[in-house]
């Protein structure tokens, strides 16, 4: 079958690919959109969202995705169920060499453009009630969700710069806050173990980790155990927050596209342009610092307005070649 040709085809959703797909459709770029497995991204699984701009009362998750989707379907985007399964980028891309994807093994599609959106996953513990009381008071984001836990107590698993930092931020929030440490030394660097060590109301608990989180519809403490010992205690909290980091979902770019040592896409600085002519990384694909809902639509806007630029020069070297 012959493939299907795009002007923009538009890999994943969530806050960056849907406001993307708002600005390119906008533009006159046509474009694709395919959801990916998450349709949404990690919102989905956010009861409340209450620092975006545009909704005073605050937002449930699902429902603020489906407000972006709509907008973006509203202006003529075409967005689809899928998940793009590999994809074939050119080096050096022009007229009669665009590039490649593939959705669900089977629909191939040649874009002239792509934008990447295909965000991250938080890594979990991989507890069945971790995963049962997601977004009912476990949170892999203490910025996003940490006010909805103020003058309470909470714990966070972690020992790295994230977590020292995520620790720090619930202290200003927070009553009480659990480091859970499973060593006995942390993996952040010394000036964030000595934020986290000087705040009065962080207790570090060393040598720690998490069996269970406890609670039939809403987090009311957690049954840990000392490495150490095999002692096992529960702790009486309300909200239990997740920082061993994240995982971005780019492992089928690997064989393209410039990343850190995590995986992250690497883009020039001031752009979202990627080291291939013609694809843009957006969200939190390509970041690794904010990985807020309100930066992922400002670098999806920013991916959208590179691709157009790039369309532009792409249709007047067609012309040269006419």
């Amino acid at each position: 079958m012959t493939p299907e040709h795009v002007k923009c085809l538009i890999i994943g959703s969530g806050p960056a690919g849907y406001t993307a797909a708002i600005y390119a459709a906008r533009a006159n770029m046509q474009p694709v959109l395919y959801q990916g497995a998450q349709p949404g991204g990690q919102l989905t699984i956010t009861t409340e969202v209450d620092n975006f701009p545009g909704y005073p009362q605050g937002v449930n998750g699902p429902q603020m995705m489906q407000d972006l989707e709509a907008q973006a379907r509203r202006f003529g985007s075409d967005v689809r169920y899928g998940v793009v399964t590999s994809v074939q980028f050119e080096a050096n891309p022009g007229p009669g060499r665009p590039h490649r994807a593939v959705v669900d093994e089977k629909h191939e599609i040649t874009a002239d453009s792509i934008i990447i959106s295909t965000g991250a996953s938080a890594k979990w513990l991989g507890l069945p009630s971790e995963m049962r009381l997601n977004g009912r008071g476990v949170s892999a984001c203490a910025v996003c969700d940490g006010f909805f836990f103020r003058n309470q107590d909470v714990a966070i698993v972690g020992a790295g710069d994230t977590a020292a930092e995520e620790a720090s931020y619930l202290s200003n929030i927070c009553r009480k806050v659990y480091m859970l440490v499973r060593r006995d030394q942390m993996r952040a660097s010394r000036f964030m173990q000595q934020r986290v060590l000087s705040k009065d109301n962080i207790e570090v608990l060393w040598n720690t980790e998490t069996l269970e989180v406890l609670g039939d519809e809403e987090v009311n403490g957690i049954l840990i155990q000392d490495t150490v010992t095999g002692e096992q205690r529960t702790l009486d909290v309300t909200g239990f927050f997740v920082a061993i980091g994240h995982k971005p979902n780019t492992d089928i770019f690997k064989n393209y596209l410039d990343m850190d040592s995590n995986g992250y896409i690497l883009t020039e600085k001031g752009s979202t342009r990627t080291n291939i002519p013609g694809v843009f990384a957006c969200g939190d694909a390509q970041d690794n610092v904010y990985r807020q809902a309100i930066t992922a639509a400002g670098t999806g806007c920013m991916a959208a307005l590179d691709a157009e630029r790039y369309l532009v020069t792409l249709e007047m070297q067609e012309h040269l070649v006419a």
